[in-house]
């Protein structure tokens, strides 16, 4: 690459983000900060990285859609056999974060993972269009194919099979919810001098503190 990546950078200019305006509640300034996203139009605004680690300690990142967040946890769906299902079988512990571009905006979140109840996986799949239903039973995620045919051609083969007829839940997709322990609220700055702001939960307890940028 002939570009001079150093001078790739931009100032961020929006208000500081001060203690007295989050408030003691992470998961209510969470919301706010989400309903402002999807507000201001800002393109796939409950779109998050979830990072794991696998059996041999390497780390991997990709990107899933929060599905429901509440005083509980942020929940998103996937297969369960897939790379990111047997990571978090290994180890629950894993890590979000949220990236408004736009905003200048981060979340990051640390906490362990969890299986939503069944009948709430259920549940959710059942509200899906019908052809996000037919793929989750015919991607065997994370699977080597021989190619985009096989693929095409086993979906084909799901709608055969479900014509006419409601489409079931696969028994390895489902839903996982991460229990938060650490969020982090980030704002970008002038002069690289963002805000973080950090909540610890202990004991059921969330402490504030700030982190030089």
């Amino acid at each position: 690459m002939n570009r001079d990546l150093h001078a790739i950078r931009r100032d961020y200019q929006f208000e500081d983000l001060l203690e007295d305006s989050v408030g003691d509640n992470p998961s209510a300034f969470f919301d706010q900060w989400l309903a402002f996203a999807i507000d201001e139009g800002v393109d796939d605004p409950t779109a998050m990285m979830i990072s794991t680690v696998d059996a041999q300690g390497q780390p991997h990142t990709r990107v899933v859609l929060l599905k429901e967040h509440n005083e509980s946890g942020f929940t998103f769906y996937t297969n369960y056999d897939s790379a990111k299902g047997q990571q978090l079988a290994h180890n629950n512990k894993a890590c979000l974060t949220f990236f408004w571009p736009t905003l200048s905006r981060q979340v990051r979140i640390e906490g362990e993972v969890e299986k939503v109840p069944r009948e709430v996986s259920e549940t959710y799949f059942s509200s899906r269009p019908r052809g996000s239903q037919l793929a989750a039973r015919t991607s065997k995620q994370s699977a080597v194919i021989r190619n985009r045919d096989e693929l095409q051609k086993a979906f084909k083969a799901e709608e055969n099979a479900f014509a006419d007829q409601k489409v079931s839940c696969p028994d390895n997709w489902g839903g996982y919810t991460l229990k938060p322990t650490f969020i982090e609220f980030w704002q970008g700055r002038p002069s690289r001098l963002h805000d973080r702001l950090c909540f610890t939960k202990k004991d059921d307890q969330w402490t504030l503190e700030r982190k030089a940028p």
